[in-house]
């Protein structure tokens, strides 16, 4: 191994990490959408969760780029012929971007597999700022955090070989409870934030939403896919136009603690992607949202749902309540969980070890 890397990593292994999230407006991130809608100013509302997903970097054997990840049998490959049509291709990408071989990249996350948590997005940005710190000990510049995001998106987008958006990688990278707005996307900084909730705040706003794995893993692309082919047509402008509408009222909402009214908007909104897509909420998913209305709460579907996560908002009494309905329901499901929803304020963090 002559790369002059490999010295470091066989003193020091590097480990980086950053938040999953929930959401609200997802998929207008996405250029498809945001671009003929900018006159709207439309945005999208996540939040960082205490679940985190790990990336470590250290050595391996010279010529090749091992990968393991819980949930996936480890990969092997000659860093010379890489394939990224694997379920680890992301990561293999991102490796080649940087030139690195002889190197073994290990991947853990709180979250469950494929759960739409924007777990994979938030690997991809862990190993992109992993691999950039390590160049940085050779003396490269460090990349900043706007290029973090919008190197690991740039990847990932081209991986996937499907428009993706931005909202997994702002989440991972910058923590929080944000509202990013895409109005400015042609802009050289893309898109700009709003901070809907100080760090001060964070524990009081987590007692007003509730998580839960509904114990189906999702297939992002197939849902995305149909709305983007969909809003291509023409056939379903009106109904973004007012999921537009949905998340710029959530926002301001949030900002205002109107926790019943923001559940309320949750609720108008999925109703609108499931008139899309009916399949966007599993038979899980559906009894989950069906109980979160009868507490007065709001919920809908993580990412591009078809399976996957929930999450709700209401009241905090409204939300202890629904807790045990949750608890009880996700208990009959196999797999099915409640998630740990405390907001990250931390977003990505590197170290070495």
């Amino acid at each position: 191994m002559t790369e002059p890397y490999h010295k470091i990593l066989k003193s020091a292994a590097i480990e980086a990490s950053a938040p999953c999230r929930i959401d609200m407006g997802g998929t207008l991130d996405i250029k498809t959408f945001h671009l003929p809608l900018r006159r709207m100013s439309p945005c999208t509302v996540n939040i960082a969760i205490r679940l985190r997903t790990r990336v470590r970097i250290s050595p391996w054997r010279a010529g090749q780029i091992k990968i393991s990840s819980a949930g996936f049998d480890s990969i092997t490959l000659q860093s010379d012929v890489l394939s990224f049509n694997n379920p680890l291709g992301l990561m293999f990408a991102i490796a080649d971007y940087f030139g690195v071989s002889g190197i073994h990249i290990q991947i853990e996350s709180a979250s469950p597999p494929r759960s739409a948590l924007g777990g994979s997005s938030a690997a991809g940005v862990a190993l992109v700022a992993a691999l950039s710190t390590l160049f940085e000990k050779t003396g490269a510049k460090p990349l900043t955090r706007r290029q973090i995001v919008w190197t690991a998106h740039a990847i990932e987008e081209s991986v996937a070989g499907v428009p993706c958006g931005l909202q997994d990688q702002l989440a991972a990278v910058y923590g929080g409870v944000n509202a990013w707005y895409w109005k400015d996307a042609l802009s050289p900084g893309g898109f700009y934030r709003k901070s809907l909730v100080r760090k001060s705040e964070c524990n009081d706003f987590a007692r007003h939403i509730l998580a839960a794995y509904s114990g189906v893993p999702h297939e992002s692309k197939n849902i995305n896919g149909r709305w983007v082919e969909q809003f291509l047509a023409g056939y379903t402008r009106q109904l973004w136009e007012g999921i537009v509408i949905d998340s710029r009222r959530f926002a301001d909402a949030l900002v205002s603690r109107q926790y019943r009214v923001a559940g309320n908007i949750m609720n108008t909104e999925t109703a609108a992607r499931q008139q899309m897509t009916p399949d966007v909420l599993n038979a899980a998913g559906k009894r989950l949202v069906q109980a979160a209305k009868a507490r007065n709460c709001g919920a809908r579907f993580t990412g591009a749902g078809g399976g996957g996560c929930i999450w709700a908002m209401g009241d905090s009494d409204d939300i202890d309540r629904l807790r045990e309905d949750w608890r009880k329901m996700v208990a009959e499901i196999p797999e099915g969980c409640l998630l740990d929803a405390g907001i990250d304020t931390d977003g990505l963090q590197v170290t070495s070890l």
